[in-house]
C-alpha cells in the first residue's frame, strides 16, 4: 500500500476487500425486509453507532449492493386478480423487436432469459383473463407461448436472509456425497 498525505500526516489507507463483511450482510438482510427502518434502530440491531452504520450504508449504496429502495404493494389491493408465468420461445431473429415490447408492457412484472424449450419466461399480472389473451396474443407474434395462471404463493418475493446464508454455506462446506465402495471381486 502506498502512504497518502492527509492533513499534512502520512497514513495508510486499508483498501477495502470490496466483498461485504457479516455487519454488512446482517445490514443488507435487515433492509430487505425493512426498507423503512430508522438509521438508529437499524444500527442498534447490528450493534454499531448510527454513523459507522450510515458509512456502511453509503458504501453498499456507492459500491452497488443496494441498487435501491421499493414499496411493495398489494396487487390484489389494486385489482389485479391474476398473476401469470408465461414462457415463450422466442426466434433470435425477433429479440430487436421483442425487447421493447416486453419493456414497455405496463403488465410485466418479471422477463428473465431461461434455458430450455423457451427462451423467456415473463411473470405478469393482468385484471382479468380477457387482459391475459389479448395480451399473450400480442406475444405470440414472437414465437410459441405457454401460460400458467397462478393460484396461489405458497413463497412470496422475498429478499435473501444472508445471515443464514452464510451459516448454510458453513455447514456445507466439507460434505461431499459418500459412497462405500463395493467389492469388485467376490470371493
Amino acid at each position: 500500500m502506498r502512504p497518502r498525505i492527509i492533513d499534512g500526516e502520512y497514513v495508510i489507507i486499508k483498501i477495502m476487500n470490496n466483498k461485504p463483511d457479516k455487519i454488512d450482510m446482517q445490514i443488507l438482510s435487515i433492509l430487505q425486509s425493512d426498507a423503512r427502518i430508522q438509521l438508529k434502530a437499524l444500527a442498534e440491531k447490528v450493534f454499531l453507532s448510527s454513523p459507522a452504520t450510515s458509512a456502511r450504508l453509503e458504501r453498499l449504496e456507492r459500491e452497488g449492493y443496494i441498487l435501491g429502495y421499493k414499496a411493495q404493494v398489494n396487487r390484489l389491493a389494486l385489482g389485479l386478480h391474476i398473476t401469470a408465468f408465461i414462457n415463450l420461445a422466442v426466434d433470435p431473429t425477433e429479440k430487436p423487436q421483442f425487447y421493447p415490447f416486453i419493456t414497455e408492457s405496463p403488465y410485466v412484472l418479471e422477463c428473465n432469459c431461461v434455458t430450455g424449450e423457451y427462451s423467456m419466461l415473463i411473470k405478469a399480472a393482468f385484471h382479468s383473463t380477457i387482459e391475459l389473451d389479448a395480451f399473450i396474443n400480442k406475444l405470440q407474434r414472437f414465437g410459441k407461448t405457454n401460460t400458467q395462471i397462478v393460484f396461489s404463493t405458497s413463497v412470496a418475493p422475498r429478499g435473501i436472509d444472508f445471515v443464514k446464508l452464510e451459516e448454510r454455506s458453513e455447514q456445507d462446506k466439507g460434505e461431499y456425497l459418500y459412497m462405500p465402495e463395493t467389492e469388485s471381486k467376490k470371493e
